[in-house]
């Protein structure tokens, strides 16, 4: 029955990706729609005149006009401004600096068209207290460790996103409890007056006093030593950015590690670090490359996104590692409310022959497969796919009055998406006795519905089963890879 159901599980994802290929290409013949206000079937070409920018109290002009795909003194057909009304409109949005925009013709003169920017800002500082738990999901910590209270970390962050009107963003971490950390971080979008060239710091310290120390049974296996702490790290990390265009952004960066575990890990697996260390000092550098053309980055519905990762860790026999990760999204539109997504990811590490800390590979991050929450498979290569078909249920919005006199109100705009979906996936290891799912093909599916709200707020209720026939409730926050 178990290899009866593998063949319908894989012949179901053949059939997936066979459609998909036939709407791709049937979605590039898919007409856009404008605003029949502009008659943009006129071949007539107009000159951009004046752009007006309103209600950015807080962003500058230039990081406003640097996300528009048009300029003062610029020749279009009439038709393809009205397209390029809405990519700026897109595109402004996907910079999270603001909760509407609108991108508009102000006034005509002759074949002169004057075009008016208006914004409505977020707000941008956000000092919080934290609580959170440190096991690497919800139902992780509710079904496995009962929401035990000595595994949730306490403390106070600030985010400071457009700290200067610039795009930039601040971050500070202060966590206490089941761990100690401290962590900064600063990310400067633009350093240069061509505004293609952008900085990135950040430092992070911190000790433990539970730690992973080996995966037994496909399942992180701890250690707790309520006294003392198991382990300590520090990371600190410089990166370089380049975004010549407006949807493309190149990364290079060096890193430097240095992380040390008590005897008593060693002893419970000599093979945490290679040779029998108690602890490894990595540099690293990296470059990676990100580009996303869709609707609307947090939840997109439309449009494709690709993510490239090149890593070396690693200078000598203590610890040697080149890393290759590639990660890819689309989504169409089949109807109005009606859409479906794909999503691939592959990665490799070179040499296979790697200790344990390297061995990370699904169930840490955003890259992980649906149905296995309560599992990790570690490895040195391998991949995944998934694909949901998504609709709108419905949405709507909930008014807050003003708290001042003459204020605006506020709405919290709540929108619900209902889904089903599956997902396929292979792990290498090159020694896998203590678990069962690497070097295995691996297949669940499902259904759920994801919330959307306010400030990029997403949330997405999940039943999932696998392979294994297990199955159950599951809570995720969303990120576009799925």
């Amino acid at each position: 029955m178990l290899r009866e159901r593998r063949y319908h599980i894989i012949l179901f994802f053949l059939i997936t990706c066979i459609c998909l290929s036939v709407v791709a290409q049937q979605a590039n013949h898919i007409a856009p729609v404008f605003d029949t206000a502009f008659a943009p079937g006129s071949s007539k070409d107009c000159f951009v005149g004046r752009i007006t920018i309103t209600g950015n109290k807080k962003t500058k002009e230039n990081i406003i006009l640097r996300e528009i795909p048009f300029r003062t003194g610029e020749t279009y057909p009439l038709s393809v401004l009205v397209e390029k009304f809405e990519d700026a409109r897109r595109q402004l949005m996907n910079t999270t600096l603001f909760h509407s925009v609108v991108v508009a013709a102000e006034n005509f003169e002759a074949t002169t068209v004057h075009i008016i920017i208006t914004v409505k800002e977020r707000w941008y500082l956000f000092p919080a207290p934290y609580l959170k738990p440190v096991d690497r999901n919800l139902n992780q910590w509710i079904v496995q460790q009962k929401a035990r209270l000595d595994r949730v970390e306490y403390g106070g962050k600030l985010y400071y996103y457009n700290a200067t009107g610039r795009n930039d963003k601040l971050k500070m971490t202060y966590i206490d409890g089941y761990s100690r950390q401290v962590s900064v971080s600063y990310d400067r979008m633009y350093i240069d007056k061509k505004m293609k060239w952008g900085l990135k710091v950040g430092f992070a310290a911190g000790r433990n006093r539970e730690f992973n120390y080996n995966t037994i049974d496909d399942k992180q296996a701890f250690f707790k030593d309520p006294d003392n702490y198991t382990s300590k790290f520090l990371n600190i990390n410089a990166e370089v950015t380049y975004r010549r265009a407006i949807r493309t952004r190149h990364s290079f960066g060096i890193g430097f590690s240095k992380s040390e575990v008590s005897d008593t890990i060693l002893k419970l697996n000599p093979h945490y670090y290679d040779k029998g260390r108690t602890g490894v000092t990595v540099p690293s550098v990296y470059y990676s490359m990100g580009h996303y053309n869709l609707d609307y980055n947090p939840y997109p519905t439309k449009g494709y996104a690709a993510e490239l990762s090149f890593t070396k860790k690693g200078l000598n026999s203590s610890f040697n590692s080149w890393e290759l990760n590639a990660k890819g999204f689309g989504a169409w539109h089949l109807l109005p409310k009606a859409f479906l997504n794909v999503a691939v990811y592959g990665g490799i590490k070179l040499p296979f022959e790697q200790p344990f800390v390297n061995h990370r590979f699904f169930g840490y991050g955003d890259v992980f497969m649906h149905g296995y929450e309560y599992n990790v498979v570690d490895g040195v290569a391998g991949g995944y796919l998934k694909t949901s078909l998504n609709r709108e249920l419905f949405n709507f919005k909930i008014r807050i009055p003003p708290i001042k006199r003459g204020k605006e109100a506020t709405y919290i705009p709540f929108r619900f998406v209902g889904k089903i979906f599956g997902s396929t996936g292979y792990v290498y290891h090159p020694e896998s006795q203590k678990n069962y799912l690497p070097n295995k093909m691996l297949y669940s599916g499902g259904s759920g519905i994801d919330i959307i709200s306010f400030y990029d707020l997403i949330f997405k209720i999940e039943w999932t089963f696998n392979q294994l026939g297990e199955n159950g409730l599951f809570l995720h926050r969303k990120s576009i890879f799925l």
